[in-house]
Order: C-alpha cells, then sequence, then structure tokens
C-alpha cells in the first residue's frame, strides 16, 4: 500500500497535463563518514512555527537553564505565501525570508541560543520547490518549475507526476511528493545550489540539520551533498519513515548521520493506550529498531500529531507519562515536540509564530511543562548509566535506575500506588523533579512513595534537595473527568483567585488528564478558601459539591494540594 510521507497534509495540488518521464536508475548507497554524535546534552526542544525572536526568549529563559542541547527551528528559507503551516515546506528561494523572521532576527537567535548554551538546528527542505506560480513571502516570483535565479524546469526530476507507489524506489525518490516540484540531486548544480545554502546557515552559526523527506532522495545523493559542506561532519538528522515492504529503508541512511526512528513513537502510542507499561523492558533495540546511537527519537511531531499514528498533546496523562519515559530511557536522542493547539490540521501558529507567551494563545508550550521540562537534566545526569532494578507490576506501574545517578517511577493505573523502590541511588535526601517534594533514599538504597493516578516520580544526584525559594504560592492539583468541551477551573476568596467569581476563575492544565494542574502566586502566610468548578463551550457553570476547600501558604515554597472533584 502506498504511504504518505511526513507532510502528507500539504494541499492537493491540481496535477499538471505532463507526461510522466522515464524514472532514473537507482544507485548503490556508498557508507559516508558519520556525524558528530549529540554529545551528552542531547535533548532538543522543537519549537515548531515558532518566530525567531520567540525562540531567541526561549533559550534564554527556559531552554538553557533546564539543560536542553538543542533547539530545532522551523525552515528558514523564503516559501509560498498563506497561513497554514505547511507554507513553511514549500520553498521558492534560498532566502533567510520566510514568515517566522529575517536573516538579521535568524542571526541574533542563533547567537542568543548559543549564549545559553543550547545550539541550533535548521529543519531543511531541500527535496523539492513549491508548486505555483505565486510570490514568495521574501518578494520573489516563481512558477512550477521556474525560480528565477536558482532552479528551472532542466533541475527538477524527469518523473513530473505524483508519487503513487511505496514498494518503486524510483516512484517514491524521482516523482513528486504530493506535488510538489522534485528537484533531482543527482545533478552536481542541484547539489551546489542546496549546499551553498546549508553553508549560509552553517555561516550565521547553525549547528546541524533536520533533513526534511530525506526518504524521497537516494542517500547516496545527500552524502554528495553533505561532502559540500564547509563541515561535513556537521549534525545531521534525516527523516526517514520506516514502512513495512517499502523500497526504502531508513536504514540506508545511517552512513549520513541520525535517522528519526518512527516505530518508537507509534509503538509508544499503542502501549500507553491500548497495552501494558511493563512491556517497555526492552524498548529500542530490543524491539528491532536502529542502534540507539543513531536514532532520533520522539513521542510526537508536527506531522504525526495531526495524522493520530502518534500520541499529541489532546492525549492527556498518556502524552505526558510518555514523554516522561523518552526522557529517562536510555535509547536515541530525544526531541520534544512544542507547538500550538489546533481543531483544523491545516491551521498556522497563532500570531504568525509570535509567543507573547506560554499557554497563552493556544501556545501548549510541551517543552516548559514541569513534567517534561524536569526530565531533561535528568537525563543528562543519567547519561552513559544503563538501565537498572527494573520493577513493574505486570501492567501499568513500572520504575527503572540509571545506574547510580536516577531513578523513575511511572504509575499509569487508574488508582494510587504506595510502594517502597529499590535503587542504586547513594543514600540521602533527594528532590522528586516532578513533584518538586522531598524525597530520602535509605542506607539500602530505597524510599518510600505514593504516587497518585497517571503520575511519575523521578530522583537524580543532579538534585539532591529541592532548595529554598523566595517565591511562595499554592499548586493545586484535581482528579476530574471531563466530556469534550469542559474544563476545569478553581476560584477562592483572594484576588488572585478570582474573588469567587466564575468569570475570572483560573484555568487548570489537562496536561495530565484526569489530573488538572495549576500554580499560583500567593503571599507567604495567607490562608485562602478555594473551590473548583467546571466550564463547558455554552458557559454553563457547575460547582463541585462541598464546602469550601481551605489551604495556608507556607513562609516559603508552595502548598501543594491534591484533590479529587466532588459531584
Amino acid at each position: 500500500m502506498a504511504r504518505r510521507s511526513a507532510r502528507a497534509r500539504r494541499p492537493r495540488i491540481a496535477p499538471l497535463a505532463l507526461a510522466a518521464g522515464v524514472l532514473c536508475s537507482v544507485m548503490v548507497y556508498a557508507p559516508q563518514a558519520q556525524a558528530d554524535p549529540p554529545g551528552d546534552k542531547d535533548v532538543t526542544a522543537v519549537l515548531f512555527e515558532w518566530k525567531f525572536d520567540s525562540v531567541a526568549r526561549a533559550c534564554t529563559d527556559t531552554l538553557g537553564p533546564a539543560g536542553y542541547g538543542y533547539v530545532q527551528v522551523s525552515p528558514p528559507q523564503e516559501h509560498i505565501q498563506g497561513s497554514q503551516w505547511w507554507t513553511s515546506y514549500q520553498p521558492v528561494s534560498y532566502k533567510i525570508a520566510g514568515r517566522l523572521g529575517d536573516r538579521t532576527s535568524f542571526k541574533n537567535m542563533v547567537d542568543t541560543c548559543h549564549a545559553a548554551g543550547v545550539k541550533v538546528v535548521a529543519d531543511a527542505v531541500i527535496n523539492h520547490m513549491a508548486a505555483g506560480p505565486g510570490t514568495g513571502t521574501g518578494g520573489s516570483s516563481y512558477d512550477k518549475y521556474g525560480y528565477p535565479g536558482v532552479y528551472s524546469g532542466a533541475d527538477m526530476d524527469d518523473c513530473r507526476s505524483q508519487i503513487t507507489n511505496y514498494q518503486d524506489r524510483g516512484n517514491v525518490q524521482n516523482c513528486e511528493l504530493v506535488g510538489l516540484a522534485d528537484l533531482d540531486t543527482g545533478e552536481a548544480y542541484v547539489r551546489d545550489r542546496i549546499a551553498a545554502y546549508l553553508n549560509d546557515l552553517l555561516s550565521l552559526g547553525v549547528d546541524g540539520f533536520r533533513i526534511d523527506a530525506a526518504k524521497h532522495m537516494p542517500a547516496a545523493d545527500l552524502a554528495a551533498v553533505k561532502s559540500r559542506l564547509s563541515n561535513p561532519s556537521v549534525y545531521w538528522k534525516q527523516e526517514a519513515i520506516y514502512g513495512a515492504g517499502e523500497a526504502v529503508s531508513p536504514t540506508e541512511y545511517l552512513g549520513n548521520g541520525d535517522v528519526q526512528e518512527f516505530r518508537y513513537a507509534r509503538d509508544l502510542k499503542r502501549v500507553f493506550q491500548n497495552e501494558n507499561l511493563a512491556y517497555l523492558k526492552n524498548y529500542g533495540e530490543g524491539w528491532g529498531y536502529m542502534q540507539s546511537a543513531k536514532a532520533g527519537v520522539f513521542v510526537d511531531n508536527h506531522d504525526t500529531e495531526r495524522g493520530g499514528d502518534t500520541l499529541n498533546y489532546k492525549n492527556g496523562a498518556d502524552y505526558t507519562l510518555a514523554n516522561v519515559f523518552m526522557l529517562a530511557w536510555p535509547y536515541g536522542s530525544p526531541d520534544v515536540h512544542s507547538g500550538y493547539e489546533w481543531s483544523d490540521k491545516d491551521a498556522g501558529p497563532p500570531n504568525g509564530g509570535t509567543v507573547n507567551s506560554c499557554y497563552t494563545d493556544g501556545w501548549k508550550c510541551q517543552h516548559a511543562w514541569r513534567e517534561i521540562a524536569s526530565m531533561v537534566a535528568l537525563r543528562n545526569v543519567s547519561a552513559g548509566q544503563a538501565v537498572t532494578n527494573w520493577w513493574d507490576n505486570g501492567a501499568d506501574a513500572i520504575a527503572f535506575g540509571r545506574g547510580t545517578k536516577a531513578y523513575v517511577a511511572l504509575n499509569h493505573e487508574p488508582s494510587a500506588l504506595t510502594r517502597t523502590f529499590q535503587t542504586s541511588l547513594p543514600a540521602g535526601d533527594y528532590c522528586d523533579v516532578q513533584s518538586g517534594r522531598g524525597v530520602t533514599v535509605n542506607a539500602s538504597g530505597q524510599f518510600t512513595a505514593t504516587l497518585p493516578a497517571n503520575t511519575a516520580v523521578a530522583l537524580h544526584a543532579g538534585a539532591r534537595s529541592c532548595g529554598s525559594s523566595t517565591a511562595t504560592g499554592a499548586s493545586f492539583a484535581v482528579h476530574a473527568t471531563t466530556v469534550p468541551g469542559e474544563n476545569i477551573y478553581v476560584t477562592g476568596d483572594r484576588p488572585e483567585l478570582g474573588n469567587w467569581a466564575p468569570a475570572a476563575a483560573l484555568k487548570l492544565d489537562p496536561s495530565s488528564y484526569p489530573l488538572w494542574k495549576l500554580e499560583r502566586s500567593l503571599p507567604a502566610g495567607t490562608s485562602f478558601a478555594y473551590k473548583y468548578l467546571r466550564k463547558d463551550t455554552a458557559g454553563h457553570v457547575t460547582w463541585e459539591s462541598g464546602a469550601n476547600r481551605t489551604a495556608t501558604v507556607p513562609s516559603s515554597g508552595t502548598v501543594a494540594l491534591t484533590d479529587t472533584w466532588r459531584s
């Protein structure tokens, strides 16, 4: 069966009345020098469709402090006009003049991220050009097969029809992906032009590339492009989607650099939604995946979250815990997708890509969720440590260590789990980075903890105490089930909580559904009353039953509130 590419949500382009040409012969792939490995800080935050100015702020405010090694930015080159996200993947020229920022803002972003200790990976669209005609985001005029000053029809593959057969190598690599003009990457001129674009990005400080639609170009062609770079060993991550029985295998591309392992994300969805977490005991190469050192992994990306073949932010605790597991588990180099809310799968970014602040205007900011961001440092600290002390209940509760450096437990069961866990950690005090609460490991390497349903506990050698903070407030967490269109809110007798007004109530975050969460700053020593309510899309308000709840903010830190909705 023909398989869609990772960018199959492009618009349908009306086929032109051109006969398909003879397909080129298949080139034999010769292994090339391997790319530099990502290093110990191997987590990439993929800030999908973020403007470069917003990426720069995120590097300083969030990514650097959290320990992310890389940020991946959406394609920077000039592209077709339009509000849809996929316009970024239809290049018009190689000028840095896209919707997300110009050359100056791009360079500033790279420099700012470097100053924060974060390297930059650019999503590179080099398989094809746009269908036309039109005027690009940088003012360049074009039509299909004609891109003045860049390419003409002679630089395109001879097959001028859409890909229809993924069992035919020539059809996959020489014909047109969803009607987009396919570059003949076997030509020296085309290779030179692509390399010149990538070298331009390298001159601006880019540290690596994610090669879009790599599977639609012969591996040898990509190796030839890479050999023309000013830094041929630059980090190189290739999108080559696995399809059983297909003519093109992702493993063909391992000689060029890392390859994204799509089976990893698909199987995580199946396990977290329909099977048992206990099955994850040998996840990775034990499941027949590519070697860990060359695999790029993710829970979701911009294509798969829309296509439904992986988890996405709408899946609540399944999604959050899958990210926690990915960051704790020593297989591959992880990408954390950070995008925006969508109902229309074609919709482009809010505010044209400007992120004024996380969790507003539809920006989800998964990279900054406490459950996810806190795991980045754990992964950095435990790099190179083997899995130890595996435990599972045969179902959906698992725990494991990373040598003497870290320990993680996940409870994906519908009820709380209380257990004494055996670790290889040195005795002493630790901070559970998932909750911010202290945990003591005894001389035998054990600690006892209660994990509410759909939560995790995570300890590592870099967080021996939760520390003291001058910030004070309340951390709300309430177990509540809802129907589509409903959300959970909290209000109370303080201005910070909306003064009991439903219209001013604070919306809780459902990312760990059915656990809804919110942190709110409140003055030290404040005693307050509060209560939860639910609202639907029509504006109907339903208060939970029972008396008002009460709590007191400590003199330092936050009061952690774990509640259950009262029907």
